[in-house]
């Protein structure tokens, strides 16, 4: 059997970070999850919410005993908030982002940071200009799986990196928003984001992008599929859909080993390793849903601003522009249209 040796993870435990008083901006299903996990793990406080509908952040406020308020602008206003963490849908996050900045708040905002490249570079530049932190929330780039995984990848024990293959499905019901072409509807940006964020992390920038995507009835893209070509000849092939369940793994080839993520891959989970002679070799991980997860992005964004930092080391800004704009590439190529352009 051939020796093979895995690297300690380097996440720190989420208790030692210092403590932020984060608002959260949009009461809903992640943002639930996000108060969870904060609440069980760590040193963070949540500590207001907000929401265009003052019921609405009522509602999430009571029993967990924070401040609601009735707009983003007076989330942002709260005194007791150092950071506000953007859950609202989709084609909101650029706007109250940006009102969390004007107001002088640091932001994480839920993955995608924004529905465009665009819009990603205007919170980039929001941010910057005001000398405050901003981060994409995308919580797979935290875990202590991938830290592990961007040890040997990064560190070349997996060889010449070939090629990444990937694939996210879930079945998402006509009832669930990204069903809603108002909504910046599909798969692309609920689970295809996180094939698209890893891929470029791991290859870089594609200079080749094929995209293939199926309309649903109402126009809203259903599937889509992406081959990207990378300078050296690497390739990534990915394919995302809201119409049913894949096993949702993500494996990285090189010319001495294979790396395959547990699935889904973008969950806490284990690594299995397969070396050139064949020989398997496995990382055994905590799997875990959100809420298990969540609090590692939470507290990596506090040790950056205690830091000074304006950015995460774990997801810099540029890495989520760039996957923004492979995704942008995608859409003209599958006719996929979203709200405002």
């Amino acid at each position: 059997m051939s020796s093979f040796e895995f690297p300690v993870s380097r996440v720190p435990d989420a208790a030692e970070a210092p403590s932020l008083r984060w608002g959260i901006a949009g009461p809903g299903w992640i943002a639930e999850r996000f108060a969870e996990s904060l609440a069980l793990h760590g040193s963070q406080r949540v500590t207001a919410v907000g929401s265009r509908s003052l019921e609405r952040a009522r509602a999430f406020a009571a029993p967990r005993g924070l401040r609601p308020h009735g707009s983003y602008e007076s989330l942002a206003a709260d005194p007791d908030v150092d950071i506000v963490y953007v859950a609202t849908p989709h084609t909101a996050h650029r706007d109250v982002a940006l009102i969390a900045l004007g107001a002088g708040r640091h932001v994480l905002v839920e993955k995608p940071i924004g529905i465009s490249a665009a819009e990603a570079q205007e919170i980039a530049d929001a941010a910057r200009s005001r000398g405050l932190f901003a981060a994409e929330a995308l919580w797979t780039a935290f875990l202590p799986s991938y830290d592990v995984a961007r040890q040997l990848i990064r560190g070349g024990h997996l060889g010449e990196l070939s090629t990444v293959l990937g694939d996210y499905g879930e079945y998402l019901p006509p009832s669930h928003r990204a069903h809603d072409p108002a909504l910046a509807g599909g798969p692309l940006l609920d689970l295809g984001i996180y094939l698209l964020a890893l891929a470029t992390d791991i290859l870089g920038e594609p200079d080749r992008v094929l995209g293939l995507g199926s309309p649903l009835a109402n126009g809203v893209n259903g599937q889509l599929s992406a081959l990207l070509g990378f300078p050296g000849g690497a390739q990534a092939t990915l394919t995302t859909t809201m119409l049913g369940f894949t096993p949702a793994q993500l494996t990285v080839v090189g010319t001495e080993a294979a790396l395959t993520f547990d699935g889904p891959f973008n969950s806490p989970g284990g690594l299995t390793v397969r070396t050139a002679d064949g020989e398997a070799h496995r990382w055994e991980g905590t799997p875990g849903d959100h809420v298990a997860g969540l609090h590692f992005q939470a507290a990596a964004v506090a040790r950056a601003i205690a830091a000074g930092q304006t950015e995460v080391a774990e997801r810099p800004l540029h890495l989520s522009i760039l996957a923004l704009r492979v995704a942008d590439e995608l859409r003209r190529q599958a006719a996929i249209v979203y709200p405002g352009e």
